[in-house]
């Protein structure tokens, strides 16, 4: 155990038993302090997004396939010029130090010995360089939370490109934090710096509540931002927060080259439709001119199954894998993710898939609840 400003972290390193992902919650909860706890789990106001998001992957239903003369189906794929080993990638998750010590580095590290992506936050407890070299060159992602001050962007971007990264996620569904009561009843404040703003000009974050961290963030977001991004870095930004498919025009009209379907796993606008409803609408309106990730309520193989089906080319997931950074560090990042990978394949072989493009084409019944 290590304590930083009197908060305890957890130190475990070790390969994790995982009956299945959604188990991991009770357990990383016996060992991540309270306040910490409360920031990961925690949804907006009563949380119903946040659990309609697991419940709607039960509005799709994977058709089974027998005499298909097939085995041993493969997760490998290619997205955004990247071979992945698998479709399902690390969503951008702040302030992973409330889990562990090692915090995104571990997690980074554990991506990578998978196979997977790695996406960081601006909100990182370690720099955006220090993540990077713990993926031991395993492509990354940075995840842009825009501020007021463009030379903070700036900073923030030359970085992410010296470092390596491979695109940058602009998110936009970020504006104002969603009413998350979770931290109001423990009067949460972060104990532990996030790197980035260290480093820069907006203090550290530690001792401010997530209402004085986002009191900073760019309220009013157009697709010129997109565009003044992408020319910056030279690099392909997605837009992450996209709901509608208007809005998915929208950013790829402005230069977008990816496009991030996610209601924030539930942590904004409560009362929003799940994630997953709104998926294989957005991707019909984007009809492959660019790549389509997808999150928010992700803890099954199935789930997984199901939104590649649906439209997506890479489904991400946050919560579950910070449960397992706690539980066991880099090997339980890995352990996490190898546990879905193992129902994912049980999936595609009993549907008939052999690959993830045939995944992609899979079909699917939907029954309205």
């Amino acid at each position: 155990m290590t304590v930083v400003n009197g908060y305890e972290q957890s130190d475990r390193e070790e390969k994790l038993n995982i009956l299945n992902l959604p188990s991991l919650e009770a357990e990383a909860k016996k060992i991540i302090p309270t306040g910490g706890f409360g920031y990961i789990v925690g949804g907006s106001e009563d949380e119903w997004t946040l659990q309609e998001n697991t419940k709607a992957f039960n509005h799709a239903q994977i058709v089974p396939r027998a005499l298909t003369d097939m085995e041993n189906p493969s997760t490998e794929t290619d997205v955004f010029g990247l071979h992945l080993k698998t479709p399902i990638m690390m969503a951008p998750t702040a302030a992973q130090g409330l889990a562990h010590s090692r915090g995104e580095a571990a997690t980074a590290e554990g991506v990578a010995k998978v196979g997977g992506l790695m996406a960081q936050s601006t909100y990182s407890s370690t720099s955006i360089t220090e993540t990077a070299a713990a993926g031991n060159g395993a492509p990354q992602f940075f995840q842009l939370y825009m501020s007021k001050d463009w030379d903070f962007n700036e900073s923030l971007l030359d970085e992410a490109v010296k470092a390596g990264v491979k695109a940058i996620i602009l998110t936009v569904d970020a504006t104002v934090d969603g009413y998350r009561e979770e931290d109001i009843i423990n009067n949460f404040q972060f104990p532990i710096p996030m790197a980035n703003l260290t480093k820069f000009s907006e203090g550290d974050g530690k001792g401010k509540g997530i209402e004085e961290i986002y009191a900073s963030a760019a309220q009013k977001i157009s697709p010129d931002d997109v565009r003044r991004i992408a020319d910056y870095t030279k690099l392909p930004v997605i837009v992450k927060g996209i709901q509608t498919p208007e809005d998915a025009l929208l950013a790829i009209g402005a230069g977008a080259s990816g496009i991030y379907v996610s209601n924030h796993g539930g942590r904004q606008l409560n009362g929003g439709p799940a994630a997953f409803d709104t998926l294989a609408d957005i991707a019909k309106a984007v009809d492959h001119r660019v790549p389509v990730i997808f999150d928010s309520g992700v803890r099954r193989g199935s789930h997984v199954f199901k939104a590649l089906a649906s439209g997506a080319d890479l489904v991400a997931m946050g919560r579950p894998v910070i449960y397992g950074l706690a539980l066991g560090g880099a090997q339980g990042v890995q352990s996490v993710f190898e546990a879905l990978n193992h129902e994912l394949l049980i999936d595609m072989q009993l549907a008939g898939t052999k690959d993830i493009e045939a995944v992609k084409k899979a079909k699917l019944t939907h029954i309205n609840y």
